[in-house]
């Protein structure tokens, strides 16, 4: 019999549902936007309402199963934005979303002592990214509701919770909520001790490729999928990604999407005593994903592309990018300076005076690509500072490496082969659908005969000369 997977992936600003097959074809997606509201007790803070999503989810769910009714689900996983967390109340009730948008705990920062002890244990910074800052706002102004939490969760395992009634957290989602000890693989009391929060509230570990069971009857009879249908645990949005590209320990690869972060995989922990990382749970726990990050990426190209040429297609924008021989300007978009763990708060474009009448929206266009490769190639040089990189290619995958030009600017920066393989721009669903495959011991051919494109280095690339100008630009624009 098919087998097939209906795979839910939570993003930030959008969410979707893919119906996939084992062998990776992709029968159909199902896109909604995700809606927040903003919280006015603080200065930045966004929430979101885990029921409206449901019924989005439900939604989108049965729209698809009705669409491909011959295709039959024989299990439910899940991809999850990172930072994001579900609270639920006493009677079980999922009641309150934080997303990863949310910076209710800005303003209480100060008052983490510790902080180089929780980089060592946590991976991470102590900055209001992540949810133990959230909850530690939520309880400064909301002391009550605070102390109605009975569990947290993350986006990805939420939709577990959903499925099966079962509640638990992936170690790539744990690691997020810097209350989660990497090394020791579990939850710690100082940590949760440092923020004012309950280890009570903390849920149980899964691993991906754990099997929550199956499906809720009621659930599946509203879906019309077989009773026997399982959920199998997924996890954080850019290790599941990431597993889509087959990477192993010693690899690099760049996740290129609204952001771009670029990481390795190691077999230890690894601590950077300069802080100049974020390391990471792999998916199960026992290897590692060491990161660097230039923040808004992808995003740029998107808005620049909207109010440059609203008409003209990427493919044919890409066609006439190709055609550039010189730089006219350069481009300063992306948002952070990772290393130093500061924001890039100045951007824009930076050419000669008086203005060069031959300048033309191209040479603008041409420029963010180039910042967007630049940004990369920087946060690049600063993972190989710390962990090296010794094999002769870099692994690539997500939307932003459809553009070729993208994709050719940062072989020639790295001097590395870069390798795109095939399914890149679904890597989510094509993770995802690995993870499942693996559970029921399931090969397919695509899994191992992955076509791929391979970009190789040129040395007389335009773009080596840009990144001289472009990081003394930069520089200049955020000193």
């Amino acid at each position: 019999m098919e087998t097939n997977y209906l795979v839910v992936d939570m993003g930030t600003g959008n969410s979707r549902i893919g119906l996939v097959s084992a062998d990776g074809t992709i029968w159909g997606i199902r896109n909604y936007e995700n809606q927040y509201y903003k919280d006015k007790q603080y200065e930045d803070a966004q929430y979101f309402l885990p029921e409206e999503w449901e019924q989005n989810l439900l939604g989108g769910c049965k729209e698809l199963l009705e669409e491909f009714p011959d295709h039959p689900v024989r299990a439910i996983t899940s991809s999850g934005a990172r930072e994001s967390i579900v609270l639920y109340n006493k009677e079980g009730k999922a009641y309150l979303g934080l997303p990863n948008i949310d910076n209710r705990g800005r303003a209480w920062m100060a008052e983490i002592e510790d902080c180089t002890f929780i980089y060592e244990k946590t991976g991470r910074w102590v900055t209001e990214d992540f949810p133990a800052a959230k909850l530690m706002g939520y309880r400064k102004k909301y002391p009550e509701e605070f102390e109605s939490i009975a569990k947290i969760t993350s986006l990805s395992e939420w939709i577990g919770e959903m499925f099966t009634g079962k509640l638990v957290i992936e170690p790539s989602q744990a690691c997020e909520t810097q209350l989660f000890d990497i090394e020791e693989k579990d939850w710690s009391e100082r940590l949760c001790k440092d923020y004012g929060i309950s280890m009570d509230i903390l849920p149980e570990i899964a691993k991906a490729g754990d099997s929550l069971g199956t499906i809720k009857k009621e659930m599946a009879d509203e879906l019309g999928i077989s009773n026997d249908a399982e959920f199998i645990v997924g996890g954080a949005d850019t290790q599941i990604a990431l597993k889509s590209v087959g990477m192993g320990v010693g690899d690099v690869a760049v996740v290129s999407g609204t952001t771009s972060p670029v990481a390795t995989i190691t077999d230890y922990k690894y601590y950077d005593k300069q802080e100049r990382c974020w390391t990471d749970s792999n998916l199960g726990g026992d290897t590692y994903q060491v990161e660097t990050n230039p923040g808004v990426t992808g995003l740029n190209y998107q808005k620049m592309k909207a109010f440059l040429f609203p008409d003209t297609s990427y493919e044919e924008l890409e066609e006439e990018m190709a055609k550039q021989t010189e730089y006219l300007c350069t481009a300063s978009f992306s948002s952070l300076y990772f290393s130093e763990k500061r924001s890039l708060k100045k951007g824009g474009f930076v050419m000669k005076a008086p203005f060069d009448a031959t300048m033309k929206p191209i040479h603008l266009i041409w420029a963010v690509v180039a910042d967007i490769a630049c940004s990369i190639y920087v946060q690049y040089r600063s993972l190989c500072e710390m962990t090296g990189h010794e094999k002769e290619y870099i692994l690539g995958c997500a939307g932003g490496f459809q553009s070729k030009m993208l994709c050719q600017h940062l072989a020639d920066l790295t001097g590395k082969k870069l390798i795109i393989r095939d399914g890149f721009s679904q890597a989510s669903i094509n993770g995802c659908l690995r993870i499942c495959n693996a559970y029921y011991g399931i090969e397919s051919e695509k899994e191992a005969e992955q076509a791929e494109t391979i970009y190789t280095p040129k040395e007389d690339s335009l773009i080596l000369e840009y990144y001289k100008e472009w990081l003394k630009n930069r520089q200049m624009l955020n000193p």
